[in-house]
């Protein structure tokens, strides 16, 4: 049960992101770049907009981070469980 308790203390952290791969980090620049440029094209009004949509997507990803977490943890059950049997 070490990897349980590793989990319960907090030494593992399911969410962390591997930030590690070229392409991640490539695509992430990419992102920023665009958006300072879409920035610098806007109105205040827009750019309250644009933040109003920015905060929806990041909190929507988050859960549909959460659900995929979820459901993928289930499926590695169900393998376990039938392996074991």
């Amino acid at each position: 049960m070490r990897l349980l308790e590793e989990f319960w203390y907090g030494n593992i952290e399911p969410t962390e992101d591997d930030t590690s791969s070229k392409e991640y980090k490539k695509l992430q620049e990419q992102i920023c770049r665009n958006e300072e440029k879409l920035k610098a094209t806007m109105t205040d009004e827009q750019k309250e907009v644009f933040e109003k949509y920015t905060n929806c997507v990041r909190e929507h990803q988050t859960i549909t981070d959460c659900l995929i977490f979820q459901n993928s943890f289930r499926l590695g059950a169900r393998m376990m469980v039938e392996v074991m049997a």
